[in-house]
């Protein structure tokens, strides 16, 4: 099985399975309890399935070099889906911060529950009720991933489900601290240097989205089989980068994307104010007078397409964009070369490449 659709649609097939089993769980609760469980089916279905491909292929680069059998086995199918499903968590959690009315071309989890409440005739604030049922949603779908992590691991290795269980806690725990820093940036950029804030932003996106989407992953299917010291740092080597560039993609996508491939209205980014390295050199290149003008717009969650495009354009004009475009050249050339005589599967590392291009030159 290759990380490429064959991955996905294994993964996508252990997500449903235990979604059945959930489901009858919650059909002995009532209406209410099979209402949050339709809602976490639906924030764990659809997407790229990203981490879930990097865990693959972390786990065939160090399966391969051992002449290992590459069929998946239930470990590291159930762990590339306790990934996904924690994923999903933590984009439930981000539309609430974010406000966002939308994800995957879909309402936000926020949103469909408040529009049940609506459809539903029942009393009180639909928002409200969307906020809370979606923050409860959250922690459930990261409940459900510890369920199915340690579902795959129960008949693992003892010394790689454990390795594997540090290197997944640690992600959580880096991706929680790298949100909170995300949302304290909206707030705390007046106390720093304007030199100051792309170094800022770069740790934010180290922690929100390098470590999280593609460094963790590949660890984590690398532990499951086995990877020694060696070859877990070569897959950091690789992976780190690979996650900054994927999150800089992101940061461009989030400004200049397109709203049908990428599910979100174009500039959303804009008007949610995220203070980005795009954002940080666009900052850095404006006169005082002009920045102070950048900075009303950014956040303004009522900005017009008219100035979401001035924007668009200033940060142009700056040379911003094309600072963001060099630093992810930059760092994809740096995870081509971590990879270089590593004890890693040939054909695995092929593979790592191939997917290490998808995620920075990617248009959704």
């Amino acid at each position: 099985m290759s990380v490429g659709s064959d991955a996905v649609a294994a993964v996508s097939q252990r997500v449903e399975d235990f979604l059945e089993v959930r489901e009858a769980e919650a059909e002995l609760f009532g209406d209410e309890a099979i209402l949050l469980h339709g809602a976490g089916a639906d924030a764990v279905r659809g997407g790229k399935r990203l981490r879930a491909r990097f865990c693959f292929a972390g786990w065939r680069a160090v399966r391969e070099h051992t002449g290992a059998d590459l069929t998946p086995t239930d470990d590291v199918l159930a762990t590339a889906a306790a990934l996904e499903v924690f994923h999903a968590a933590a984009l439930v959690h981000d539309d609430i911060v974010d406000n966002s009315d939308t994800r995957r071309g879909r309402p936000a989890a926020h949103r469909a529950l408040e529009a049940a409440h609506r459809e539903r005739g029942w009393v009180g604030d639909p928002a409200r009720f969307g906020r809370s049922g979606a923050l409860l949603l959250g922690d459930l779908l990261v409940a459900w991933s510890d369920d199915l992590l340690e579902e795959g691991l129960a008949a693992a290795d003892p010394a790689a489900a454990s390795a594997s269980r540090r290197e997944f806690a640690l992600m959580r725990r880096e991706v929680t601290i790298g949100q909170f820093l995300d949302v304290a940036e909206e707030s705390a950029y007046v106390t720093e240097a304007d030199d100051r804030h792309a170094e800022r932003a770069l740790r934010v996106a180290s922690l929100k989205s390098a470590r999280y989407s593609i460094q963790q992953p590949l660890v984590i299917g690398a532990a499951i089989a086995g990877a020694d010291a060696t070859q877990r740092a070569a897959l950091i080597a690789f992976g780190h980068p690979v996650g900054m560039a994927f999150q800089l993609r992101d940061d461009v996508l989030g400004v200049f994307g397109d709203a049908e491939s990428t599910g979100k209205p174009s500039g959303d980014d804009l008007r949610e104010g995220k203070r980005t390295v795009l954002v940080a050199y666009t900052r850095e290149a404006l006169s005082p007078g002009s920045r102070r003008l950048f900075d009303e717009m950014l956040g303004d969650p009522t900005l017009e397409p008219e100035q979401i495009a001035a924007m668009q354009q200033t940060i142009r004009e700056t040379g911003a964009l094309e600072r963001v475009e060099a630093l992810i050249a930059d760092y994809t050339r740096r995870a081509e070369r971590a990879l270089s005589g590593v004890p890693l599967g040939h054909r695995s590392v092929s593979e790592l490449r191939d997917l290490a291009r998808a995620a920075t030159v990617r248009t959704t």
